[in-house]
């Protein structure tokens, strides 16, 4: 079947970042912007943590973001749910700070509207475990718009996390496309390069790679932005 959608992910993908240095400087933020509200900073931290865990293991009976606030608030009560604004406005402001720690991928841009001019239907597959505010705010990072992807996957839209291969078929479903008409682009063994278990073709970035289980990569197509607008050519 001929492709005709490509997916992409973020972080690591459009977007160059070690993730363990953003990781730390957007907590950083974070915990300044929401101390006065009574938010200790290192619990915070973990109380976070815990609540992308129940993102990633949610089951689909409800949106990313309830799984999330639902946890949240076990560790501060209800009262989360009035300074979901004060979240909000952070994403929208002070995290912009991170973009520092991030890199910057010319490339991603070319290829992306590329695709987008040859009639190819371009997907954000980031791991939906940040409000759309924040994704929107990354995306610009990246120096690309929203309006080149015809789905943006965020907290509030999805249903389940990478590495669950639920995540990639509630995006097929979304859109409305056989897995065998779709690639999936990411920097992630693990968590992007699972969505061939389900008919996609894959291609790993591997400027920012991340493979926890040191997994042999030279089962799929790989290489840098290089290769992959090589790769692109070829679909």
């Amino acid at each position: 079947m001929k492709i005709t959608t490509v997916l992409f992910d973020l972080d690591g993908t459009l977007l160059p970042m070690d993730q363990d240095e953003f990781v730390k400087s957007y907590f950083k933020l974070l915990a300044k912007k929401v101390a006065p509200l009574g938010y200790d900073p290192a619990s915070l931290i973990d109380n976070i943590w815990a609540g992308t865990a129940a993102m990633v293991k949610n089951d689909g009976s409800r949106k990313n973001e309830e799984a999330f606030w639902a946890q949240f608030a076990k560790f501060y009560g209800d009262k989360v749910y009035d300074d979901i604004p004060v979240f909000d406005k952070f994403y929208s402001e002070e995290f912009n700070l991170a973009k520092d720690v991030c890199g910057f991928a010319p490339n991603a841009k070319k290829i992306v509207d590329g695709l987008c001019e040859r009639g190819f239907e371009v997907v954000l597959a980031t791991n939906p475990i940040f409000p759309p505010v924040a994704t929107l705010s990354r995306i610009s990072w990246a120096g690309l718009s929203a309006e080149s992807f015809s789905l943006i996957t965020n907290y509030s839209n999805s249903s389940y996390c990478k590495p669950n291969p639920k995540y990639y078929q509630e995006i097929l479903s979304k859109i409305g496309k056989a897995p065998e008409e779709c690639l999936m682009v990411g920097n992630d063994v693990e968590e992007d390069m699972i969505a061939q278990s389900l008919g996609m073709k894959v291609f790993l970035l591997t400027d920012c790679i991340i493979n926890k289980k040191d997994r042999d990569i030279s089962v799929y197509p790989h290489g840098d932005f290089e290769a992959l607008a090589d790769y692109l050519q070829t679909i």
